[in-house]
Order: C-alpha cells, then sequence, then structure tokens
C-alpha cells in the first residue's frame, strides 16, 4: 500500500538530506554544460529502457542548455547504462507520490566517478516541477548536481524556485511516452532508506 504523502516542508527537509553525499564533489562550475554537441534532433529525446519497462524523455534543450548538454554528455559516454564498462546505474531512491531518484549508484550501491559539477539553471529556465518531468538532484548547494536525477510522480511545485528554496531544482526534460513504468517504479517496494527492495536497473539509455 502507498504510503501517505509527506508535507511539504518535510520533503524539503528530506531532500536537503537525500542529496547530500549522493553526488561528486564539483571541482569546477561547468558553465557550458559538457564538451559535446547537443546533437541533431531539436529537441533531442532519450529512451530509457529499465528492468521495469522503457519510457521515452525530450529534453527541454533551450530552456536548460547547459543541463541538457550535460545530460546527454553522460548518455553518450555510456554512463548511465554501462557501456563505459563502468557498471549500469539505478534507480536507488523511491518515495511513493513524490520521485524515482537515480543515475549515480551502480546496484551495488557504489558511486560512480563524475565530470565537474554544473550551474543551476532552475531560476533561469521557468519550468515547474510538476508530474512527468525530470529534474536534476543535487546537494544543498545549488551547483553541484552532475548525473543524478530524479522524475516527479506527482506535481511538486514547491521543488521550484522561490517556493520552499530559493534556487529550486532544475527541470530539464519531460516523460513524453511510457509514463505508465515510471507510474509503476514509483510504487515498488522499498526498504527504510527508500532503496527497492528489487533493484530498478537502467539497462539502456540512447538517443532517439
Amino acid at each position: 500500500m502507498p504510503t501517505q504523502p509527506l508535507s511539504p516542508l518535510l520533503l524539503l527537509l528530506f531532500f536537503g538530506l537525500l542529496m547530500t553525499g549522493c553526488v561528486a564533489p564539483p571541482n569546477s562550475l561547468n558553465e557550458t554544460g559538457a564538451d559535446g554537441p547537443t546533437g541533431e534532433q531539436d529537441p533531442p529525446q532519450v529512451r530509457i529502457t529499465t528492468s521495469m519497462g522503457s519510457f521515452d524523455i525530450e529534453l527541454f534543450a533551450e530552456e536548460s542548455p547547459i543541463t541538457t548538454d550535460n545530460f546527454l554528455r553522460y548518455i553518450d559516454e555510456g554512463f548511465y547504462d554501462g557501456d563505459d564498462e563502468l557498471g549500469a546505474t539505478s534507480f536507488h531512491r523511491i518515495i511513493a507520490d513524490f520521485m524515482v531518484q537515480g543515475g549515480g549508484l551502480t546496484e551495488s550501491g557504489s558511486e560512480k566517478a563524475t565530470h565537474s559539477a554544473i550551474r543551476n539553471e532552475a531560476t533561469d529556465s521557468g519550468l515547474s516541477n510538476s508530474y512527468g518531468t525530470l529534474a536534476m538532484a543535487r546537494t544543498n548547494n545549488p551547483d553541484s548536481a552532475t548525473t543524478q536525477f530524479f522524475i516527479n510522480v506527482v506535481d511538486n511545485s514547491f521543488l521550484d524556485p522561490g517556493e520552499m528554496s530559493d534556487d529550486g531544482y532544475a527541470v530539464f526534460a519531460e516523460v513524453i511516452s511510457g509514463m505508465d513504468v515510471v507510474d509503476a517504479m514509483g510504487m515498488v517496494a522499498t526498504d527504510s532508506n527508500d532503496a527497492p527492495l528489487q533493484p530498478v536497473l537502467i539497462e539502456d539509455a540512447e538517443r532517439l
């Protein structure tokens, strides 16, 4: 049975703890987002195949160019699905009626090394953490996001800039197909640390 939704205040406090230590500390802020190109398709789309099924996302390249380039860089390097031969990542933290988070830890729980952190674009993009959108996970430092992202499984507008946080969490994409898979992921059984009892792995992540 799904848990009762947490209050926005408790969720915000939890989110600060949630992100702390989940990304590598930044060496320098990446102002351009990545070295690689955004891609030929405009707007770019990516298919993420998990152990529970696949879903397609469309990136907000115009509104969130730094975050889009950063995400596509890791897609092209095979970071998320293990094509880099360093291990596939998982959706390692899931909270019913809130979000599913992944993209940084392997099935064993080890953290993969990342490039430098990027600048938080939340205040620039005008995008909201609405149902089906993807946003970057980070520590309490607004400019600390690297690879980890979360998918909102409900409207979480309190994560937007100017709500309960001046900086907010940067939205960079939305699910355009397969949201039923994401909803199912959001309902899996978890332990006391919100980790799925059965791993939810990213088996493939590629541009469309």
